[in-house]
């Protein structure tokens, strides 16, 4: 890695259902019920970002980036095919957003969207150290790895701040 500012990088864009490991800036734009999840190596300074759509895949392997219970496991196997160690590890999230209040509750895909993503992280020992979710605003992700792993939420109002 070259000596420069990680933050004038030009970050890689983290589109639905990818995801992407590494120490480059990552950004996920336009968060609305999504979760961007990123998962940072304190030791190692590598980081990996995903841009989850839904919680559940119901056993569906095409887009594993796509859902929460098979997007954690494929950044731990990435991490960990980096060199990372599962006790270095550490996750923040932010999105998940109620973008459609009006159709009730158990329709909150973003809530679901969090719950999962929290229940997988705790199944697999991952300390989540922050998040951003719920509200009704949408929401766009920074990822830093190699600015010591920072993350940024820039709000639909334009608010930002780090998490």
């Amino acid at each position: 890695m070259m000596g420069s500012a990680p933050q004038n990088k030009i970050p890689i864009m983290i589109g639905i259902g990818e995801y992407h490991v590494g120490t480059e800036p990552m950004m996920a734009i336009g968060l609305g019920s999504c979760i961007g999840l990123t998962i940072y190596d304190k030791d190692r300074h590598i980081g990996a970002m995903v841009h989850i759509m839904l919680p559940d895949s119901s056993g569906r392997t095409d887009r594993p980036g796509k859902y929460a219970d098979t997007a954690i496991p494929l950044l731990l196997t990435k991490l960990s095919e980096a060199g990372c160690r599962k006790a270095s590890l550490v996750a923040k999230m932010a999105g998940g957003a109620c973008m459609f209040e009006y159709f009730g509750n158990n329709l909150n895909i973003g809530e679901r969207n969090a719950q999962q993503v929290r229940a997988v992280l705790a199944e697999n020992h991952i300390n989540l150290a922050a998040e951003e979710i719920g509200g009704k605003a949408g929401r766009t992700v920074a990822f830093y790895p190699a600015d010591c792993g920072k993350v940024t939420v820039r709000s639909a109002d334009g608010a930002a701040h780090e998490i």
